[in-house]
């Protein structure tokens, strides 16, 4: 298939929401034998003659959030217990604080690991939940460190409950400070919230971020939700069939993906077939569907001649037919449908090759596009990115085939 390829609606853009900001003396000090960063080499996970992780390398910096993110079997869960020592690696080096700990056990690495059912024992209080891991190790001072983590995250009034009269969220923060209590230097996170309803869940992803901000040990977490990624995390690993398929900050690959899976993944994307006709110093001149596009020579990932040039539904300005400001990318179509969703309209768009174009709104006025109306499409040319050609396709049937 060529042409525009409208990428599933499977994410936001990048958030904005606010953090709270950090609050003063209750750090949490992590393990004193030497730092909290993570350094992954040619990892490999293989059963049998499938390779679940296939010589991924990533460096995690001390006191960072990092995020391993991607849909269902792409090896993201696989990653995060071999760094915990829930699973050997077949190949490949870990390496913790500067410390390898490859063939170490778990209990003997400086790592804790949250999950998603949170594991709570039942049977206890809350206090003697938190208190578990600090009285096996027969450390002294237990009630003075449990109260600070329940401190923390304001739950010592919950002290004396068990955890059935928790609410999920409450729950999933006892959970975390458990796992803070005992000083890791990594806390690995692996996708917590999935059990939450979708208004707790934003909620989390806020305290989260606060309680890690607060602490400064460095996270790893695994979640297949965009939108989770890119609220908490500092650096984001985009995983797709055992392979990372781009390394960077939230804003980066949104706003700049690599690949057509990047692309898709992290919110939606128009992609329309083109050719390069011309470089022009730093700028890309192509020709999509009869229109002159102009786009950063740093933003296509391919040298062409023959590639896919992409923008986001929210960078594309909807008008009137003919209407463009001056040196914006543009292109003619029909809208074909409109969805009012509140805060914003989703146009589509079928341009005069017959390809559909997806145009995200704000609603700034009461006036709305009617189906059926000619209109101009236009954006600016920083907000263009450019991939290999056939990419999507690709992309698409990988992801199917996982």
């Amino acid at each position: 298939m060529t042409g525009a390829v409208r990428g599933a609606v499977t994410g936001p853009g990048p958030a904005t929401a606010a953090v709270p900001a950090p609050g003063a003396g209750r750090r949490v000090a992590a393990a004193p034998d030497g730092g909290g960063g993570v350094e992954i080499r040619g990892l490999v996970k293989a059963f049998g003659a499938t390779r679940a992780v296939d010589g991924i390398d990533i460096s995690v910096p001390e006191g960072s959030f990092f995020a391993l993110l991607g849909p269902s079997g792409c090896g993201k869960t696989t990653t995060l217990r071999m760094v915990a020592g829930l699973e050997e690696p077949t190949a490949g080096a870990i390496h913790i604080g500067g410390r390898d700990v490859a063939g170490t056990r778990p209990y003997q690495r400086p790592t804790n690991t949250v999950f998603q059912n949170y594991a709570l024992f039942p049977h206890m209080t809350i206090f003697e939940n938190v208190a578990f891991g600090l009285r096996r190790r027969k450390v002294g001072d237990v009630r003075r460190q449990v109260m600070e983590m329940l401190e923390l995250v304001e739950l010592t009034h919950l002290a004396q409950r068990k955890p059935a009269q928790l609410s999920g969220g409450q729950q999933q923060r006892i959970a975390v400070v458990r796992a803070l209590v005992n000083r890791p230097k990594v806390l690995l996170l692996d996708e917590p919230l999935g059990a939450l309803d979708l208004k707790l869940r934003r909620q989390m992803q806020l305290e989260l971020k606060r309680i890690q901000t607060e602490v400064g040990i460095t996270f790893i977490h695994v979640t297949h939700d965009q939108e989770e990624a890119m609220t908490m995390a500092d650096t984001i690993a985009v995983m797709n069939l055992g392979r990372v398929e781009q390394l960077g900050a939230p804003v980066e690959l949104y706003e700049n993906p690599r690949t057509a899976f990047v692309a898709g993944f992290l919110g939606q994307s128009n992609l329309l077939a083109a050719r390069v006709v011309a470089r022009h110093g730093d700028v890309v001149e192509l020709s999509a569907e009869g229109n002159r596009i102009l786009m950063p020579a740093a933003r296509l990932s391919v040298p062409g001649p023959d590639v896919e040039v992409g923008v986001r539904p929210e960078k594309v300005h909807l008008g009137d037919l003919g209407v463009a400001e001056e040196g914006w990318n543009r292109i003619d179509g029909t809208v074909v449908d409109a969805s009012f969703i509140g805060v914003s309209t989703q146009y589509l768009v079928r341009t005069r090759q017959d390809e559909e174009l997806t145009v995200f709104t704000q609603n700034l006025s009461t006036h709305l596009r009617r189906v059926g109306e000619q209109v101009t499409l236009s954006w600016r040319p920083e907000h263009t990115f450019g991939l290999e050609t056939g990419a999507w396709e690709r992309a698409t049937a990988a992801e199917t085939a996982s």
